[in-house]
């Protein structure tokens, strides 16, 4: 098995339900669309929680990247997710960015959106950002 970190990165995404990345504002702030689909869903219709958590960590590892480059792996140390109203399928939209960085760890926030501007989620979480040529050779270092 080889490992491609792009074509990792890339079924992620699809696996996730990514339209776009709206916004990647060096100043710390990402802005990520979503399509959250009915294979997501649990009773009732409404998204699985996993998904929002990977939706919300998503779009604050992306403000990492955007403010600090892309050569540094944002690793999430601790996540935290409050659910405020239940994600239906249909696009939404999560929003990240960074509270305050140093140099080896980030404090991020985030929130999760419908298209009318409901805040259905929010998040915070501790990030560690690790070269990515280390992360890489760990991970092809594992297959």
């Amino acid at each position: 098995m080889t490992l491609n970190a792009d074509t990792s990165a890339d079924d992620l995404n699809r696996a996730l339900g990514l339209v776009r990345r709206v916004e990647l504002d060096p100043a710390g702030r990402a802005v990520l669309e979503y399509e959250a689909g009915l294979h997501m869903c649990h009773s009732g219709g409404v998204v699985q929680g996993g998904f929002i958590s990977g939706w919300l960590d998503a779009a604050m590892a992306h403000a990492v990247m955007a403010s600090g480059g892309f050569e540094m792996t944002p690793m999430s140390l601790e996540l935290k997710i409050s659910f405020f109203a239940p994600a239906r399928p249909g696009r939404v939209i999560a929003e990240g960015w960074v509270e305050k960085s140093g140099r080896s760890t980030c404090f991020t926030e985030g929130r999760l959106l419908d298209p009318q501007g409901v805040v259905l989620a929010k998040a915070s979480s501790t990030i560690r950002l690790i070269p990515r040529a280390k992360v890489e050779a760990a991970a092809r270092a594992a297959v």
